[in-house]
């Protein structure tokens, strides 16, 4: 879960490119002039329906607390541990819990979705 939860990072939120690229879907339809050219993202190795349905499970499913943890752990690329720790109100052992719980329950949520 946690490979494909920083899949999903990269694949919807991944920063611009070292070269100033945008590496977004969006950005990247802007760079393309609106050809999106598959395979020059990145080299993600997740399907892009599955990062759509996992950005769905964080964005709109799981709890707040939850989707917190998941956003600062994957995708605040800024801050120090200590500080994704604070930002989400608990300590090193409440925040990985709480990681542990979003794991459980996003990839339950997907196995519902393939069924």
């Amino acid at each position: 879960m946690d490979e494909m939860l920083k899949l999903w990072a990269l694949d919807m939120h991944g920063g611009g490119g070292p070269d100033g690229s945008a590496s977004s879907m969006l950005g990247q339809l802007i760079d393309c002039r609106g050809e999106l050219i598959r395979g020059t993202r990145g080299g993600s190795k997740m399907l892009l329906p599955w990062s759509a349905d996992i950005e769905v499970i964080v964005n709109k499913r799981l709890s707040w607390h939850l989707a917190q943890v998941v956003q600062e752990h994957y995708l605040n690329r800024e801050s120090v541990e200590r500080q994704k720790w604070a930002h989400c109100g608990c300590g090193r052992t409440q925040f990985y819990a709480r990681l542990h719980s979003a794991h459980l329950e996003i990839a339950g949520m997907l196995l519902e979705r393939v069924a």
